[in-house]
């Protein structure tokens, strides 16, 4: 038997992997897991670039593909390994020579240690046993040989961008775009007689919904000049959004996607609404105005999602490029962020006293803080014909997280108020591992139900195949 210390360790995956121990439940989660195991994948939510669908060019290189585009990794090595991060890539969009991008890989693999228990090592042995039939873990003695394996891969037809989304069995998968995006990346796949798959794109408006951002005017001044609408007022800039939100629609979307310090929601008077808006145009507003004016803005959004029917997905409560540093020398999206603890029981009445219970419209629900589960998103959405819980996601998308959600989440709104697995990735062949992780931590937990005696097995397996797919194509509208 090869030790555990060894550098030329074998790769294996367990096929009863994340399943209970006991044997008697195990064997149920087994019968549950393989009603799913090979439905399609949905994945309304993510960021993975429309242009890779619509052109279809080949990956550059390993390091490019998967490693650079995913924080989560990124994160970790800087946190545990001291990584640099400008050393594995960073920023997206960097070229890198054939010998930087095998050196980011090195660090990858030297590091392996310290994924040890975590999601990132269960997506990358997935992604790398299944996908790129790599046979031996991860280490310094081994990472050339892992990279050229896969290189060599990444330069065949079978491992285009299409080939692949072909081959990950996604039915459906929304990207994430600017408002004022033109889209021509969806135009050019909704054109192609070829393409017969549903990429649609997602809404999202955050930065011109914060006028105490530096360049909120300049991207307030964008939104005028791309709709034509004179956004000199409050009223303008309804206007203006309510004419992109339709684009968007018209161009495939199903939702509109919001972040940001807190989940406020509370209505100025539409006299105090122009008096903040006309101060934030001139750029004398406070931002404790500004902040009040950017909940008015968010009720606004829901009010708006009211009359176009795109699906409103909610996630504050992240303290974004927390290393001020970084930010300035790689920009955002890199690792940096962190979470902290936010309410959203008050918060979201004034929005939900108003369309909480209107019909059509959907709010879901997302957070890095578990407190909030079992104390006030499953209360509200066992309410509130509207919501529903997203699922655990960004930091809370790990096996205990997910067992833990569906405890919390599943006594005060069942299975049924929730919104499917999201994603959320920007490493395009982790999709398949992390909806994989997602199948079998909930046939698990269905698994435990039907060996107590709470659920029937044939209840199970139907509630399994809703979660993963109609659960998700009904909150998503797809």
């Amino acid at each position: 038997m090869t030790t555990q210390n060894s550098s030329r360790a074998p790769l294996e995956l367990n096929p009863d992997r994340l399943f209970p121990a006991d044997p008697r439940t195990r064997d149920i989660t087994r019968e549950i897991y393989q009603q799913i195991a090979d439905l399609p994948i949905i994945s309304p939510h993510g960021h993975v670039p429309v242009e890779w669908l619509a052109d279809d060019f080949p990956f550059s290189d390993p390091t490019s593909l998967l490693l650079t585009p995913d924080h989560y990794t990124n994160r970790m090595l800087h946190g545990a390994g001291g990584v640099d991060l400008a050393d594995l890539g960073v920023p997206v969009g960097t070229d890198l020579t054939e010998e930087q991008a095998r050196n980011a890989f090195r660090k990858l693999c030297e590091n392996w240690k310290y994924f040890r228990g975590t999601p990132v090592r269960y997506w990358f042995e997935q992604e790398f046993y299944d996908l790129f039939d790599v046979r031996v873990r991860p280490s310094a003695e081994t990472a050339d040989e892992i990279y050229d394996q896969i290189a060599g891969k990444l330069a065949t037809p079978e491992f285009r961008p299409r080939a692949l989304y072909e081959r990950f069995n996604i039915a459906a998968i929304a990207t994430t775009d600017d408002p004022c995006s033109d889209l021509s990346g969806h135009a050019k796949l909704i054109a192609d007689p070829t393409w017969n798959s549903t990429v649609a794109p997602t809404f999202r408006p955050d930065a011109y919904l914060e006028p105490g951002r530096p360049n909120w005017n300049e991207l307030t001044d964008r939104l005028g000049e791309v709709t034509g609408v004179n956004v000199d007022t409050y009223a303008g800039n309804v206007a203006a959004m309510r004419t992109r939100r339709q684009y968007f629609k018209d161009h495939g979307a199903v939702s509109s996607d919001h972040s940001h310090a807190d989940a406020g929601t509370a209505r100025l008077s539409d006299a105090r609404a122009e008096t903040l808006y006309a101060q934030a145009r001139t750029g004398t507003i406070e931002q404790a105005d500004a902040d009040r004016l950017r909940r008015h803005m968010i009720n606004d959004q829901a009010k708006l999602a009211t009359e176009d029917g795109l699906v409103m997905t909610l996630h504050p409560g992240v303290y974004r490029n927390h290393d001020t540093k970084a930010q300035a020398k790689f920009g955002a999206d890199v690792g940096g962020d962190v979470p902290y603890a936010i309410q959203f029981t008050k918060d979201l009445q004034p929005l939900l006293d108003a369309y909480g219970n209107v019909d059509g419209f959907h709010l879901v629900i997302f957070t890095m803080d578990e407190t909030v589960y079992s104390r006030e998103l499953a209360p509200l959405a066992g309410y509130y014909r509207s919501v529903y819980v997203g699922a655990p996601w960004w930091f809370i998308d790990e096996v205990d997280a997910i067992m833990r959600y569906r405890r919390s989440v599943t006594g005060y709104a069942g299975f049924y108020k929730t919104s499917g697995f999201i994603d959320d990735t920007r490493a395009f062949c982790s999709i398949p591992a992390r909806h994989d992780l997602s199948r079998r931590v909930d046939s698990a937990f269905l698994g435990n139900l039907v060996a107590e005696h709470r659920l029937d097995l044939d209840e199970a397996f139907e509630t399994a195949i809703d979660l993963v797919s109609t659960q998700p194509r009904k909150v998503f509208k797809l």
